[in-house]
């Protein structure tokens, strides 16, 4: 397995997590930047301190997979293109459908963490966040501490660096959502571009995005901000389901090849630092 660096291959799987869904930027592929290109951003800035400059990301991800269609489409793109750190984040669409057997599920997340681990690239996974703190999503907290352990185990099977998100307790925090409360919002891709680089052991400058202060909504504020959400959000992703489609249908990969990200200045640290 490889050692906390520098990398210089870098391949994210998964969904709308791992894609930047919440995270606009219109200049980016599909208006989104996300917590995996501020990684990327800074990993190419250690690759050009590293005396090579040689560095490239591709993102596979797309919003909406199942992980079922995370494997077939984008597993063996990213280990026909040699990377030397992996990330993938799967499961989280198929825990919200209304029967799933995780013990399944999680078995072929395994043999696909297998062929990653396989390539000899550092990998890395989640566990899913800790739904407690939420009224919306709080009665399938048990599915999500299931999936957890389990891929707990694949990890250290594999030997895959868990990001465990479940004990990451700010995220209970709206203000690191997105307005739809299913995707981060810009502060939370900053946060989780922070906690995998410091997973990762790598030294960085990236610092939390201030939050808006949050007055304390009225019970009429409350009642028309749900309403809104469920005639924005919710009812639009159960009609999605119901029909068998997707958020994902017309997307397309947003890097799908290895390439060069400009650096933004505020992702060049003072100095590359230590692993």
């Amino acid at each position: 397995m490889s050692s906390a660096g520098p990398f210089h291959r870098y391949v994210a799987l998964g969904d709308s997590f791992t894609e930047g869904v919440g995270d606009p930027d219109p200049g980016r592929p599909n208006g989104l930047r996300g917590w995996a290109d501020r990684v990327a951003e800074v990993l190419a800035w250690r690759a050009e301190q590293d005396g090579t400059g040689e560095f490239g990301y591709a993102n596979l991800a797309i919003r909406g997979r199942k992980l079922h269609a995370i494997i077939r489409e984008q597993l063996a793109p990213a280990v026909a293109l040699e990377p030397d750190l992996v990330t993938i984040y799967a499961g989280a669409n198929d825990i919200l459908r209304p029967r799933v057997d995780l013990d399944a599920l999680v078995a072929d997340y395994d043999r696909a963490l297998g062929t990653l681990a396989a390539t000899g690239a550092r990998v890395l996974v989640w566990t899913a966040f800790d739904p407690g703190g939420s009224a919306i999503y709080r009665p399938v907290r048990a599915r999500f501490a299931l999936y957890n352990e389990l891929v707990r185990e694949s990890a250290d099977r594999h030997g895959a660096t868990v990001v465990d998100f479940w004990r990451l307790r700010e995220y209970r925090d709206w203000r690191y959502w997105d307005e739809d409360r299913m995707h981060m919002g810009s502060a939370g891709h900053q946060r989780m571009a922070i906690e995998v680089l410091d997973t990762l052991g790598l030294a960085h400058d990236l610092a939390p995005l201030p939050l808006a202060d949050q007055p304390i909504p009225s019970r009429r504020e409350q009642l028309r901000e749900n309403l809104a959400w469920t005639r924005e959000a919710a009812l639009p992703w159960v009609h999605r389901r119901v029909t068998g489609r997707s958020s994902g249908d017309t997307v397309t990969p947003r890097y799908p090849t290895l390439a060069r990200l400009a650096v933004p200045l505020a992702a060049r640290p003072v100095s590359p630092g230590g692993d």
